[in-house]
Protein backbone atom coordinates (compact mmCIF):
# COMPACT_ATOMS: atom_id res chain seq x y z
CA UNK A 1 0.00 0.00 0.00
CA UNK A 2 1.19 3.50 -0.83
CA UNK A 3 0.78 6.19 1.83
CA UNK A 4 1.27 9.87 1.07
CA UNK A 5 1.54 12.76 3.51
CA UNK A 6 0.95 16.23 2.05
CA UNK A 7 2.47 18.71 4.49
CA UNK A 8 2.33 22.50 4.41
CA UNK A 9 5.53 24.21 5.53
CA UNK A 10 5.54 25.57 9.04
CA UNK A 11 5.20 29.20 10.18
CA UNK A 12 7.50 31.60 8.28
CA UNK A 13 9.54 34.41 9.77
CA UNK A 14 8.18 37.92 9.20
CA UNK A 15 10.80 40.12 7.52
CA UNK A 16 11.02 43.58 6.00
CA UNK A 17 12.44 43.36 2.46
CA UNK A 18 12.38 47.11 1.71
CA UNK A 19 16.17 47.25 1.34
CA UNK A 20 16.45 43.83 -0.30
CA UNK A 21 17.38 44.07 -4.00
CA UNK A 22 16.30 40.49 -4.80
CA UNK A 23 13.21 40.22 -6.97
CA UNK A 24 9.97 39.16 -5.28
CA UNK A 25 10.23 35.55 -6.46
CA UNK A 26 13.71 35.15 -4.91
CA UNK A 27 12.61 36.89 -1.70
CA UNK A 28 9.69 34.48 -1.43
CA UNK A 29 11.87 31.42 -2.11
CA UNK A 30 14.40 32.52 0.55
CA UNK A 31 11.78 33.10 3.28
CA UNK A 32 12.74 31.01 6.31
CA UNK A 33 10.88 29.63 9.33
CA UNK A 34 10.35 31.64 12.48
CA UNK A 35 11.52 30.27 15.84
CA UNK A 36 7.89 29.28 16.50
CA UNK A 37 7.77 27.67 13.07
CA UNK A 38 10.86 25.59 13.84
CA UNK A 39 9.32 24.44 17.15
CA UNK A 40 5.97 23.62 15.53
CA UNK A 41 7.66 21.61 12.76
CA UNK A 42 9.84 19.76 15.28
CA UNK A 43 6.88 18.93 17.54
CA UNK A 44 4.51 17.85 14.76
CA UNK A 45 6.93 15.97 12.50
CA UNK A 46 8.76 14.10 15.25
CA UNK A 47 5.56 12.26 16.16
CA UNK A 48 5.36 8.50 15.60
CA UNK A 49 3.10 9.00 12.57
CA UNK A 50 6.17 10.13 10.64
CA UNK A 51 8.34 7.12 11.55
CA UNK A 52 9.35 4.89 8.69
CA UNK A 53 8.90 7.38 5.86
CA UNK A 54 10.55 5.81 2.79
CA UNK A 55 10.98 8.83 0.56
CA UNK A 56 10.84 12.58 1.19
CA UNK A 57 10.14 15.40 -1.27
CA UNK A 58 10.15 19.14 -0.75
CA UNK A 59 9.54 22.35 -2.61
CA UNK A 60 12.73 24.28 -3.34
CA UNK A 61 11.64 27.09 -0.98
CA UNK A 62 13.76 27.46 2.15
CA UNK A 63 10.80 27.29 4.56
CA UNK A 64 9.64 24.00 3.05
CA UNK A 65 13.14 22.49 3.23
CA UNK A 66 13.48 23.69 6.84
CA UNK A 67 10.21 21.91 7.64
CA UNK A 68 11.19 18.73 5.78
CA UNK A 69 14.52 18.45 7.63
CA UNK A 70 12.74 17.04 10.70
CA UNK A 71 11.43 14.06 8.72
CA UNK A 72 14.80 13.78 6.95
CA UNK A 73 16.76 13.62 10.20
CA UNK A 74 14.30 11.30 11.93
CA UNK A 75 14.30 8.77 9.07
CA UNK A 76 17.89 9.30 7.83
CA UNK A 77 16.62 10.36 4.40
CA UNK A 78 17.82 12.82 1.83
CA UNK A 79 15.34 15.50 0.82
CA UNK A 80 14.43 15.31 -2.86
CA UNK A 81 14.01 18.92 -3.97
CA UNK A 82 11.36 19.41 -6.66
CA UNK A 83 10.83 22.96 -7.91
CA UNK A 84 7.41 22.00 -9.33
CA UNK A 85 6.24 21.65 -5.70
CA UNK A 86 6.89 25.38 -5.17
CA UNK A 87 4.46 28.10 -4.22
CA UNK A 88 2.32 29.84 -6.84
CA UNK A 89 4.05 32.47 -8.94
CA UNK A 90 2.45 35.81 -8.13
CA UNK A 91 3.44 37.60 -11.34
CA UNK A 92 4.39 40.86 -9.63
CA UNK A 93 7.66 42.60 -8.76
CA UNK A 94 6.82 43.73 -5.21
CA UNK A 95 4.24 42.92 -2.56
CA UNK A 96 2.86 46.45 -2.99
CA UNK A 97 1.55 45.39 -6.41
CA UNK A 98 -0.55 42.56 -4.99
CA UNK A 99 -4.22 43.49 -5.49
CA UNK A 100 -6.47 43.81 -2.46
CA UNK A 101 -8.22 40.51 -1.68
CA UNK A 102 -5.93 38.62 -4.09
CA UNK A 103 -6.30 35.26 -2.32
CA UNK A 104 -10.08 35.61 -2.11
CA UNK A 105 -10.24 36.50 -5.81
CA UNK A 106 -8.23 33.39 -6.65
CA UNK A 107 -10.45 31.30 -4.40
CA UNK A 108 -13.62 32.57 -6.08
CA UNK A 109 -12.24 32.42 -9.64
CA UNK A 110 -9.84 29.55 -10.32
CA UNK A 111 -8.60 31.28 -13.51
CA UNK A 112 -7.80 34.63 -11.82
CA UNK A 113 -4.16 35.68 -12.03
CA UNK A 114 -2.08 38.80 -12.44
CA UNK A 115 0.73 39.50 -14.86
CA UNK A 116 2.80 36.42 -15.58
CA UNK A 117 1.61 34.77 -12.37
CA UNK A 118 -0.28 31.52 -11.94
CA UNK A 119 -3.97 31.00 -11.43
CA UNK A 120 -5.26 28.61 -8.78
CA UNK A 121 -6.20 26.21 -11.60
CA UNK A 122 -2.65 26.30 -13.03
CA UNK A 123 -1.12 25.65 -9.60
CA UNK A 124 -3.47 22.71 -8.97
CA UNK A 125 -2.64 21.25 -12.39
CA UNK A 126 1.12 21.60 -11.82
CA UNK A 127 0.89 20.07 -8.34
CA UNK A 128 -1.42 17.26 -9.44
CA UNK A 129 0.85 16.13 -12.27
CA UNK A 130 3.91 16.35 -10.01
CA UNK A 131 2.28 14.34 -7.22
CA UNK A 132 1.00 11.70 -9.67
CA UNK A 133 4.54 11.32 -11.04
CA UNK A 134 5.92 10.92 -7.50
CA UNK A 135 3.23 8.33 -6.69
CA UNK A 136 3.89 6.36 -9.88
CA UNK A 137 7.62 6.26 -9.17
CA UNK A 138 7.20 5.27 -5.50
CA UNK A 139 4.55 2.58 -5.34
CA UNK A 140 4.04 0.79 -2.03
CA UNK A 141 6.09 3.35 -0.11
CA UNK A 142 5.39 5.88 2.63
CA UNK A 143 5.90 9.25 0.96
CA UNK A 144 6.11 12.68 2.59
CA UNK A 145 5.79 15.83 0.48
CA UNK A 146 6.40 19.26 2.01
CA UNK A 147 4.97 22.10 -0.02
CA UNK A 148 2.73 25.16 0.30
CA UNK A 149 -0.89 25.89 1.16
CA UNK A 150 -1.80 26.91 -2.37
CA UNK A 151 -0.54 23.60 -3.70
CA UNK A 152 -1.60 21.06 -1.10
CA UNK A 153 -4.63 22.58 0.63
CA UNK A 154 -8.02 23.23 -0.88
CA UNK A 155 -9.42 24.51 2.42
CA UNK A 156 -7.73 26.56 5.12
CA UNK A 157 -4.53 24.73 6.10
CA UNK A 158 -3.26 24.11 9.58
CA UNK A 159 0.49 24.76 9.79
CA UNK A 160 2.69 21.75 10.35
Amino acid sequence: MTTIYLIRHSKPLKVNNVLNNDNLQIQNEKSSLSIDGEQIARDKLCQKEFDFIDVLFSSNYVRAIQTAKYISTKNDLEINIVSALGERKFGINSWDELPENFERKQFLDENYKIGNGESQKEVRSRMYSTIIKILNENRNKRIAIVSHATGVCQEKCVSS
